[in-house]
């Protein structure tokens, strides 16, 4: 994949990869201080925990609140607080520009509802590792290189061994975090057009606000959604810990490591995903499961390591 470059707005240092960092990050010394004294493996694997809380959080809503509904708050809360650190240039923009952003929304508007719906159907831990063939295509889409088809023929067997479970297999949950994973897909080749034309976090605010709309008729038509104070305070903390703090982390993270660390950090999701799931939920994972999820890690990780160079797999 193409490598990016952007500056860190409070340092006007250039950076490896990605957009600019949050300015909950860059206007106050103390986060900033507190930030650059930590080791950036750990802003990373504090990321990733965060954003699997996150999920955790989320499918314990089901009871109370259906998929989509959840999955609208989500973008709603984040796109209030994205608000408060940025204010994205409207006026003026071309009609190219507002294709590209809105794109970049209705991908990540269908991840996020895709996702979540194929947490109702199938453990997080198993929708993750499904989901994350969708990263994975592009990392090594375009190759050439012989040893890039053996990640993808272990990725694929890692799916093939979900299909092999003694129990019969949930192929519409399956067949969602794969879209999921698709949408992933189209999310971060759409990353690097929103970057260059919207500044800062300017793009994945737009693109929240244009997710949280595009997804509003369908949460308030099929299922009513809860809007009771415990709903709503578990939506913002779901908000807050798998979109704001994450991104702020990794933006931190990626100015002192170098981007195939990144990806290599960024694989291990699906264990972790399965570990809050087991944690918070109870949700247990058989054997084959696990090893379908140890195949689609490895094969994460070669990709990763088999790329010279190339940018994170961006998230939301």
């Amino acid at each position: 994949m193409a490598s990016l470059s952007f500056r860190w707005p409070c340092s006007g240092h250039e950076l490896p990869a990605g957009p600019r960092l949050p300015r909950w990050v860059c206007d106050s010394p103390v986060v900033r201080s507190a930030l650059t004294r930590i080791d950036p493996v750990w802003l990373v694997l504090i990321g990733i925990a965060s954003v699997q809380l996150g999920a955790s959080f989320a499918k314990d809503l089901f009871g109370l609140s259906t998929p989509t509904a959840t999955a609208w708050l989500r973008l709603c809360f984040a796109s209030l607080i994205f608000l408060t650190f940025a204010r994205p240039r409207l006026r003026g923009r071309r009609p190219r520009e507002w294709v590209i952003v809105i794109g970049y929304g209705l991908a990540l508007a269908g991840m996020n509802w895709a996702i979540y719906a194929s947490f109702a159907r199938i453990p997080i831990g198993v929708a993750v590792t499904v989901e994350f063939l969708g990263p994975l295509a592009v990392a090594v889409a375009g190759s050439r290189r012989p040893r890039d088809l053996v990640w993808v023929g272990l990725a694929g067997l890692g799916v093939a061994l979900l299909g092999l479970q003694p129990v019969e297999a949930d192929w519409l949950g399956l067949g969602l975090a794969l879209l999921a994973g698709a949408l992933w897909a189209g999310y971060i080749l759409l990353a690097g057009p929103t970057g260059r034309h919207f500044e800062g976090v300017s793009g994945v605010t737009v693109a929240s606000v244009v997710g949280a709309v595009l997804l509003a008729p369908a949460a308030l038509t099929f299922g009513d959604p809860v809007f009771s104070p415990h709903v709503l305070g578990v939506a913002l903390a779901v908000g807050l810990l798998s979109s704001v703090i994450p991104y702020g982390l990794e933006m931190v993270a990626l100015r002192r490591m170098r981007p195939g660390l990144f990806g290599i950090l960024m694989s291990l999701e699906p264990a972790a995903a399965a570990l809050f799931a087991l944690v918070l939920l109870g949700e247990r994972l058989s054997l084959v499961e696990c090893l379908a999820m140890a195949c689609v890690i490895a094969a994460s990780v070669g990709a990763t390591r088999s790329r010279s160079s190339g940018e994170p797999m961006v998230r939301d």
